[in-house]
């Protein structure tokens, strides 16, 4: 079997270094099929990012949203435009995230083009309620959400994501907390946010902190995303950080 993630986006709000809002594309294959595309996230960019990768966003079957922040959830009122008038979408569409989904997904969506939230799609869209831990099957992946600290307007969430027996762990956006060992514990790959270097910053995770609770982390790879400006300059760094466009065995 095969579980892997394309590095679509993992930048920060600000697009440090150059890199686009965090977005990652699921993809793997069992002896039962193939798992449908599925986007972890979906910042703002994230549409600029499927087309300069050539993916066809009309080919997403799911997306899961950690929170709702814009550069981790403001690209889906681009990709259903995309899929509304250019793609002419036919096929289903999944959206999981935390509670208020839908509502600010109808703001965001307002705000941006007038009018779009009360169009008439002609494919389905489902979105699916993210809860404290209740662990729930979308389109062929078992999902875990828990809940970290980070101030969205809404629950923000680290995600477990299992799939042919292999698990991946993410983040989204937080400061320390004991959360993380839950949503991390015996996953194959981890990718952890680590904002900043050595300044400690509320809601986020700065790398001299997450160094010294790793050892805390019973699971397997640890990659780090999210990067600021500060952490994109060392070269001294004893985890791995992502990168745009990087492709990833979970």
């Amino acid at each position: 079997m095969t579980f892997q993630l394309q590095v679509l986006g993992c930048g920060d709000a600000f697009s440090s270094g150059g890199r686009l809002h965090t977005c990652f594309l699921l993809s793997g294959e069992t002896n039962d099929g193939a798992l449908s595309p599925t986007l972890l996230d979906c910042g703002a960019t994230s549409l600029a990012a499927m087309k300069a990768r050539g993916i066809e966003p009309a080919t997403i079957r799911t997306i899961l949203i950690t929170h709702l922040h814009g550069d981790h959830f403001g690209g889906l009122p681009f990709l259903l435009s995309d899929a509304h008038y250019r793609a002419r979408r036919a096929t289903p569409l999944t959206l999981a995230g935390p509670p208020g989904l839908r509502e600010r997904l109808r703001h965001a969506a307002e705000a941006l083009y007038p009018g779009s939230s009360r169009r008439e799609l002609a494919f389905e869209l489902e979105i699916v309620e993210l809860h404290e831990r209740e662990s729930v099957s979308i389109n062929g992946l078992r999902v875990i959400p828990f809940e970290v600290v980070h101030p969205s307007g809404a629950p923000s969430y680290a995600l477990r994501v299992e799939y042919g027996g292999r698990t991946l762990a993410f983040s989204g956006d937080t400061e320390w907390t004991e959360a993380l060992i839950d949503a991390a514990a015996a996953a194959d790959l981890f990718i952890c946010e680590c904002n900043f270097y050595d300044r400690p910053v509320p809601n986020h995770l700065n790398y001299v902190e997450l160094l010294a609770q790793r050892q805390r982390l019973d699971c397997g790879r640890v990659l780090l995303t999210h990067l600021g400006d500060d952490m994109l300059e060392r070269t001294d760094l004893e985890i791995e950080t992502l990168a745009d466009g990087r492709i990833y065995d979970i």
